[in-house]
């Protein structure tokens, strides 16, 4: 079993998100390499929650023009996991 540091990277922020964070389910990017298991006992030991479903996608990183230099660059590919928890479980990220 891997470290849940070494598999969350950190979670996304955005509009959408925040939605779905409402509904118990929430998104974060993971290590390229790590599995839907992975992600599951990293989520449940790092927030001490129960995971009913976890749901991974690749997103390829967007070509990126250099408005000096007029260059192509490429911004990293990620890997994102949904995370669905358990009934009456929530992640509190955002609140102080």
């Amino acid at each position: 079993m891997r470290d849940s540091m070494t598999v969350l990277h950190r979670p996304v922020v955005s509009e959408k998100t925040y939605a779905l964070m409402d509904t118990g389910v929430y998104v974060f990017v993971v290590d390229k390499d790590a599995t839907k298991i992975d992600v599951r006992h990293a989520v449940e030991q790092a927030f001490g929650v129960k995971v009913t479903k976890v749901n991974t996608l690749n997103r390829k990183g967007k070509a990126k023009k250099n408005r000096r230099t007029n260059r192509v660059g490429q911004r990293p590919d990620t890997k994102r996991a949904i995370v669905t928890l358990a009934e009456g479980n929530k992640i509190d990220l955002f609140e102080s």
